[in-house]
């Protein structure tokens, strides 16, 4: 089996999903993901499994639906003042070209901020990207999202890091 795709193809992916996202492009970030899609984000280092152990975000196609229509909701308290944010991404590495799986896996380092009003947090990490070809193009399996500090008593985020 060939490898997924391209490096540029993959790495390009990566880059254009944290873009969307910092433009609040929801929508078109949505339709990134596969139907059977996951966001991730664990609550402890080494966190083994999403569905066995607590996590602080994990999310299937469905619940971020949601949870784009609540950001975009006038009834969104949180919203009032809409939060905004920045993806500063290290160049992604890619793990593995998925010519065995037909899953690609990639490695980012980035920084994230996130703001609104006054309020600014900045958060450090690695976001893990697991795709696969889906048609024509590539679309996202699961998103890991490792927060360098997951272990503290972290404030609501209301984006998506």
């Amino acid at each position: 089996m060939p490898s997924v795709a391209g490096d540029e193809e993959l790495i390009e992916l990566v880059y254009a999903e944290a873009r969307l996202i910092d433009e609040k492009r929801l929508e078109q970030w949505y339709e990134l993901y596969a139907e059977d899609g996951r966001y991730w984000m664990p609550l402890t280092r080494d966190q083994k499994s999403p569905t066995t152990e607590n996590s602080l975000m994990y999310e299937d196609k469905l619940l971020l639906q949601v949870r784009i229509q609540r950001l975009r909701s006038p009834n969104a308290h949180s919203q009032a003042q809409p939060s905004w944010c920045q993806h500063v991404l290290q160049a992604p590495s890619i793990e593995d070209r998925g010519s065995i799986s037909g899953i690609a896996v990639l490695r980012t380092a980035f920084l994230y901020i996130e703001s609104r009003l006054d309020d600014q947090q900045v958060y450090a990490g690695v976001a893990w990207h697991h795709l696969k070809r889906e048609g024509a193009g590539l679309v996202i399996l699961l998103k890991k999202v490792e927060l360098l500090n997951c272990e503290a008593a972290l404030p609501s985020l209301q984006l998506f890091p």
